[in-house]
Order: C-alpha cells, then sequence, then structure tokens
C-alpha cells in the first residue's frame, strides 16, 4: 500500500496529531521529490503500523505549505503528537530519514 496522499488542512492535521508522522511535501514536476518516492515508500513498508507515512503535493496544498513555511521542495518534516520534530529539506538518503524516526521513536 502506498503512503497516504493528503488533500486537504483537515486530513493533514488529523494525520499529524497522533503518534509519529513523517509528511514529504513535494511536486510532480520536481526531480528531485521523485527520486525521493521510493525511498519514501520503503519508508511506508518498513514503519507500517509504527509511523504514518504521507504525501502532500505543495501546488494542490499550497496553504499548508505555507503556513509550515516551506520553500524548497522536498521538505520531509517529522512530527511527533501534532508537534514539528525534524525537517530535512532537499533529496534525503534513507538512512539519514531512518535515523531521524528511530530516534523520534525512542
Amino acid at each position: 500500500m502506498p503512503a497516504i496522499e493528503l488533500n486537504s488542512q483537515k486530513e493533514f492535521d488529523h494525520t499529524i496529531m497522533d503518534g509519529v508522522s513523517i509528511i514529504d511535501f513535494n511536486a510532480h514536476w520536481c526531480r528531485p521529490c521523485r527520486t525521493q518516492e521510493p525511498i519514501i515508500e520503503a519508508l511506508n513498508a518498513a514503519y507500517k503500523g509504527k509511523v504514518t507515512v504521507a504525501k502532500v503535493n505543495i501546488d494542490e496544498n499550497q496553504m499548508i505549505a505555507m503556513d509550515l513555511g516551506i520553500q524548497s521542495i522536498p521538505t520531509i518534516i517529522i512530527f511527533k503528537e501534532g508537534r514539528e520534530i525534524d525537517r530535512f529539506i532537499g533529496f534525503q538518503a534513507a538512512e539519514t530519514l531512518e535515523n531521524a524516526l528511530k530516534n523520534t521513536l525512542k
């Protein structure tokens, strides 16, 4: 099952409120975003039941991106109980994101 596509502020707010979530902010035209996608999908499979993995297309959800101050993509944010824990800008290696998730889940 692929990562969840969030298409509204309500869906976004609901997703980040409970537990740990990692959100990939991207756009279809962004090459680094497309390169990041298989890593996001692998995290979704590896952390199923432990972490919510979701994606937000910033072209379709500009207000969410603006509210979070996202100026470059891909931007990946880890949330825990609705609070931002970590933020990564640009393409990230799987190991970097896995280490951040492991630290957040401790």
